[in-house]
């Protein structure tokens, strides 16, 4: 046993690398505490002194992966140039969070199913900085675009859980429905087509 070798809260974070290992590879249903346990090398005292229960170690794994997706749309929201005109910032701006969403999606599939997996183990609010929530990033680029009066406040209620639900019908029916056959020049072509009719109907 490795026991030894882990040291101020580190077999922690360790258990949560193999089971974001394990979600990647094979989805949520992959993410099994004892094959955690034993890929750390350590007893199952160990690891149930940092994670209770299967669920417990999931919740951690969908916070993780949450904030990963997070982290890859402010990567995208920061290439977007900070020039030209307000309204079309706002716009790119938004347009740039949807893209990197389905582009997680489809990057790592396996993540993704596991962090949106509807199993009663939705990671708290406290385990994913709001910067790093991907629904919350998204809603701040709805903000930007009320505050560029490309959407008017009477239309704002709603408008933030559909556009999440745009984005995220996409991802899904690209991994896990038909259109996972069409292609990644087709799923290209079919996300933009859906980001071109959102900023269509703002303008």
């Amino acid at each position: 046993m490795a026991t030894a070798s882990y040291h101020h809260g580190n077999l922690r974070a360790a258990l949560l690398e193999h089971g974001v290992s394990l979600a990647r590879a094979g989805g949520p249903d992959a993410v099994v505490l004892r094959d955690v346990q034993r890929m750390a090398g350590v007893s199952n005292s160990a690891a149930y002194r940092h994670y209770a229960d299967r669920h417990a170690l999931l919740a951690a794994v969908k916070a993780n992966v949450m904030t990963q997706m997070g982290a890859a749309m402010v990567a995208a929201l920061d290439r977007v140039p900070d020039r030209g005109p307000r309204t079309e910032r706002a716009l790119a701006r938004f347009r740039a969070t949807g893209q990197a969403y389905i582009d997680f999606a489809v990057a790592e599939p396996g993540l993704f199913r596991t962090a949106f997996a509807p199993d009663g183990t939705e990671p708290s609010e406290d385990t994913v900085p709001a910067d790093r929530h991907p629904f919350q990033i998204l809603r701040g680029r709805v903000d930007e675009l009320v505050a560029a009066g490309m959407l008017a406040e009477g239309r704002r209620d709603g408008f933030d859980e559909a556009a999440w639900s745009a984005v995220h019908g996409a991802a899904t029916l690209f991994l896990d429905g038909p259109l996972g056959m069409a292609g990644t020049d087709r799923q290209q072509l079919i996300t933009d087509r859906l980001l071109d009719v959102i900023g269509e109907g703002l303008r």
